[in-house]
């Protein structure tokens, strides 16, 4: 029986059974560094068993078409769906396992049985379109779940932040219409897969409701941190969501093979104050973290360290000093050019 207002985490040796080939960089290995981390949190967290998604709550994101391409081609796996995402033999198992993780656990957020907590899972979701698998993706974890919410458990207003370094296409592309979800998400750009521009802010009713923070390649922690607090804290504020869902990357560590961030496991600790801060003031505390990308062993441990320390303080920790915007920097840059797009609904954007 879980702990009331504890971390829950989910974990599951069988994710490390969706296999590709050698040297592919979404890799079973991933998930050791991450539980090298939850282990020495273990004493404080409570498991959250995986079970895997049914059909109703894979299909409420996701078109029949989508899931039968997948089960077609685990029936012929191994193989590819596109370049990148490849598919064995217990792929779709273990994609029904990690959308159930995502649900199970902002569920139990949701109902304040959890106070925060950790899905540990994959293979990834965020580039997985309604129709399409892509970049590693094979369903939308956070995007299942933020449905599930909203069906069973009557949760209105939800906020998903994206701090993958890649732009999570896919999840921005559920809910860009839709006014009830706040799709935030801070990435490298111009970069993989080619979404995420500024200017890309939702369409007719969720116009708005959608805040891209594109950030050229290089960032560090200040820039990440000055994002956050200049952008997200308020627009979010505004909007005041019931619960907030993370699609947690760690791909923007210095380590990382597969992007040109400098972010540092100090700074994914500031990130994750903000956000466990602006959880506190919005919606009770209540935010859940759900793995996307990390690509360096050193990254995904540092991050999910860095991330636990914070999600399993008794009390929350403060959140970073706010980052000085210097005239003609990349902060002032940045946040000029989202501010731009986004000042009308929300003047004042970018100050302090």
């Amino acid at each position: 029986m879980a702990v009331p207002r504890a971390t829950g985490v989910v974990v599951d040796r069988r994710y490390r059974d969706h296999r590709g080939p050698g040297g592919h960089p979404e890799r079973p290995e991933r998930l050791a560094a991450v539980e090298r981390a939850i282990d020495a949190h273990r004493a404080q967290l409570v498991e959250i068993p995986a079970r895997p998604a049914s059909d109703e709550e894979i299909l409420r994101v996701h078109g029949a078409g989508h899931l039968a391409q997948i089960a077609q081609a685990v029936r012929r796996a191994p193989g590819y769906l596109d370049p990148d995402t490849y598919v064995s033999a217990e792929s779709l198992e273990v994609a029904r396992l990690a959308a159930g993780g995502a649900i199970d656990l902002a569920r139990q957020v949701a109902s304040g049985r959890l106070r925060t907590g950790l899905a540990a899972v994959r293979p990834p979701g965020h580039h997985a379109e309604a129709g399409r698998p892509m970049g590693f993706c094979l369903f939308n974890n956070v995007a299942i779940a933020a449905r599930a919410l909203q069906a069973e458990d009557g949760v209105g207003r939800i906020l998903i932040l994206d701090w993958d370094v890649h732009h999570g296409n896919g999840t921005q592309h559920s809910f860009d219409e839709d006014p009830t979800v706040l799709y935030a998400s801070t990435h490298q750009f111009p970069y993989y897969p080619g979404t995420g521009a500024a200017g890309e802010e939702g369409h007719g009713k969720g116009t708005g409701f959608t805040l891209n923070v594109p950030l050229p390649a290089g960032c560090g922690d200040e820039i990440y941190l000055g994002a956050l607090q200049r952008l997200l804290v308020p627009v979010t504020e505004k909007f005041h969501p019931e619960l907030i869902l993370v699609s947690c990357g760690f791909d923007a560590h210095a380590d990382d093979p597969l992007a040109a961030m400098q972010v540092s496991g100090a700074g994914f600790r500031g990130m994750t104050a903000i956000v466990r801060a602006l959880a506190e003031t919005c919606c009770a505390g209540r935010v859940a973290f759900v793995l996307e990308g990390g690509y360096a062993a050193s990254g995904l441990f540092e991050g999910t360290q860095a991330l636990l320390e914070v999600l399993t303080a008794a009390a929350a920790p403060p959140p970073p000093a706010t980052v000085e915007m210097v005239r003609g920097g990349v902060l002032e840059a940045v946040v000029g050019r989202v501010a731009q797009v986004h000042r009308g609904r929300h003047p004042g954007l970018g100050a302090p």
